[in-house]
């Protein structure tokens, strides 16, 4: 599929190719998972989400599962948040879609938006910015003195040991949250660590490797075409919002952006069956016949974090209802899709219930069109969930019409 003329695929074929962007349908490693096999999801995903839920596990860890199966926890921690002679930190924090994990190659693709952080971060931080410049510095020199240090640390009362610049409370911890979120916005600061999901904040020397700092800072134009391509790389076939909105681009910058590319031939026009709008994909990308294989798919995982694209490729409708009352819930709290050979087949509401040592089945929906032995293969997958998790077992509540069906197949 190369050249420059208008490409049309059915629904299944794009879901395919989709799937196929995004890491699905390989065979799991065989033994434990390492750093090559975290390299090869981040090339096809891009970057981790990061989200604070943790009734289940925090968001970045659930997309390596997915598509790796069970892997040591300290995988992603040592590559996100240690460094040493011989295995360098290849992960950063920062805003990609929102708060992510990056390769530390793409730090240089963000510095446009570290530049513009005054223009474009919100709230709070933008105030304080504006407001109190003094107190933005102080807290970058503390955090050049104290590094690696919390925003909770910065708002202690003052005492020889610990970070302050005046007898008494520094600061409110508001306040300094804001500004220490407003520096890592301009890429003045980063997260060197986390203490539980708590951010450590340190200076970039400090963090990122000295070859990716030194790295030239490319045009604001060029950045955005490499986020694009890069987008199109981990959607595989996308209209124009899905791929500005991967990395969170500027509306107008993108629209221009896209439509260089097009007009390159670096980006190929594509029309899919059943969608309204023009989507795009990269030369050369291959229709794969089948994309066999099962996994739990997080609420924040880049195949179905856009919500009308998931339910284009899939029919799948799927919104989150973390903040919806319990009872007007329809699936439950943090439910996660079942992807079994290219569909989308159930969901099921999880909860690691770690204090009674079980993984919990709070709810469980069987999709209209998923295929047959649905059952069977979610439930191996439960397993292994659980063990990955250091969980004993499985337990299937009653709520949900799959609910039944599934603890069968447990054999509960």
């Amino acid at each position: 599929m190369t050249g420059r003329r208008l490409v049309r695929l059915s629904n299944a074929q794009a879901r395919r190719v989709a799937l196929t962007a995004q890491g699905f349908g390989q065979p799991r490693p065989v033994g434990t998972p390492g750093r090559r096999d975290l390299r090869r999801v981040l090339k096809h995903t891009g970057l981790l989400q990061i989200d604070s839920v943790n009734v289940l596990a925090r968001a970045h860890y659930l997309p390596l599962f997915s598509r790796l199966g069970p892997y040591p926890h300290d995988l992603l921690e040592n590559a996100a948040y240690r460094s040493t002679s011989r295995q360098p930190r290849e992960l950063f924090e920062y805003w990609g879609h929102e708060a992510s994990l990056l390769p530390v190659a793409m730090h240089p693709l963000f510095r446009w938006r570290m530049a513009e952080a005054i223009d474009r971060a919100w709230g709070g931080m933008r105030r304080m910015a504006l407001e109190e410049p003094e107190f933005i510095q102080g807290l970058l020199q503390d955090v050049g003195r104290f590094g690696p240090v919390s925003a909770g640390e910065l708002a202690r009362p003052h005492q020889s040991d610990r970070p302050g610049r005046k007898k008494g409370p520094w600061w409110d911890w508001d306040a300094v949250k804001a500004g220490l979120e407003y520096l890592f916005w301009a890429g003045a600061i980063t997260t060197a660590s986390r203490r539980g999901f708590e951010r450590m904040y340190d200076l970039p020397e400090r963090v990122i490797p000295t070859e990716v700092l030194n790295r030239p800072t490319p045009s604001r134009e060029d950045a955005h075409r490499e986020l694009l391509r890069m987008s199109a790389a981990s959607l595989g076939v996308a209209g124009a919002r899905e791929l500005r909105d991967y990395y969170r681009l500027p509306a107008a910058d993108a629209k221009a952006r896209l439509a260089e590319l097009v007009e390159g031939g670096e980006l190929l026009a594509v029309e899919v069956e059943g969608w309204r709008q023009p989507a795009y994909m990269l030369p050369g990308v291959k229709i794969p016949r089948r994309v066999p294989g099962a996994a739990l798919v997080a609420p924040f995982d880049p195949l179905v974090w856009e919500r009308d694209r998931a339910e284009r490729l899939f029919g799948f409708r799927y919104r989150i209802e973390i903040y919806v009352p319990s009872h007007k819930r329809v699936h439950g709290y943090y439910v996660l899709p079942f992807l079994m050979d290219e569909h989308l087949a159930a969901r099921v509401d999880l909860k690691a219930d770690r204090q009674a040592g079980v993984l919990r089945v709070q709810a469980a929906h069987r999709e209209d069109h998923a295929p047959d032995g649905v059952a069977e293969r979610l439930a191996d997958e439960l397993m292994v969930m659980a063990g990955w998790l250091a969980l004993d077992d499985v337990v299937v509540e009653k709520r949900g019409d799959f609910a039944p069906t599934l603890k069968k197949a447990l054999g509960r």
